[in-house]
């Protein structure tokens, strides 16, 4: 069966003062079929977190105008992203009063393959007809003590360094960069990427849902309007990039 993409990015500022999130989709300019989503969350708690998101961006769009799947793999493209944004940002210090952070998530697809990149606690979910197939993990404090059993979940929910995290593109450390993919896409797939101002008011299970019964500009509307509900007044920059795999028409 021959397969069709349907797309679409958004953004909502909040209830902040400044949008800091930062998400794209781009075709490749000269390879049929090949598309990169990029979403990047400029850390609230430093400034310049606009900047760096924006770096991630850029970084994003320049290496895969020139990817060259016949010499450069997925997971070589995926890493350097990540790594020449994470020099470009810390670069950004040296030339401004910011001092600029950002979270990554880089989902690339090609015919029949989907690949992706992160760094941070922006996240990419991966459904198949509305049941979660993977999401990746958060480099935070919080994800770190539930994954050791040291907290539940309903505790991770109020911590009160829930938004700590442990990696991300800035900071003094290299980034920590976790690939991950599917070889073999299928009608019925659906993926977002989304910053935290999205996830912390939805389940896996109502985003599974709305991304199986909607399209994606329509899912999109849904669960902007669903956490900005949520929030009650105090919401974080939210910003989601939705990619469902259809027939073709």
């Amino acid at each position: 069966m021959k397969i069709a993409i349907d797309s679409c990015a958004a953004m909502h500022i909040g209830d902040r003062s400044e949008q800091q999130d930062r998400v794209g989709i781009y075709p490749h300019p000269e390879r049929p079929g090949c598309m990169i989503a990029v979403l990047a969350d400029g850390m609230g708690g430093h400034s310049g977190g606009a900047i760096a998101a924006e770096q991630v961006l850029l970084k994003a769009r320049q290496n895969f105008a020139a990817y060259a799947p016949s010499s450069e793999s997925p997971t070589e493209f995926l890493r350097e992203v990540i790594s020449d944004a994470h020099a470009s940002i810390k670069l950004t210090r040296f030339t401004s009063e910011a001092d600029p952070h950002s979270t990554a998530v880089v989902f690339m697809l090609r015919p029949g393959h989907a690949d992706w990149a992160h760094c941070g606690d922006s996240r990419l979910y991966h459904f198949r007809h509305g049941q979660l197939i993977s999401r990746t993990p958060d480099h935070s404090l919080v994800e770190e003590l539930q994954r050791a059993g040291r907290i539940t979940q309903a505790q991770a929910e109020v911590h009160p360094q829930r938004n700590l995290l442990l990696s991300c593109l800035g900071a003094e450390n290299p980034p920590r960069t976790e690939l991950g993919g599917t070889p073999a896409l299928q009608v019925g797939d659906a993926f977002i990427l989304c910053s935290d101002g999205l996830w912390a008011y939805c389940s896996d299970q109502e985003l599974g849902r709305v991304l199986m019964e909607q399209d994606a500009r329509s899912a999109a509307r849904s669960l902007l309007n669903l956490a900005r509900e949520r929030a009650q007044g105090v919401g974080d920059n939210l910003s989601m990039a939705i990619i469902r795999v259809v027939p073709a028409s």
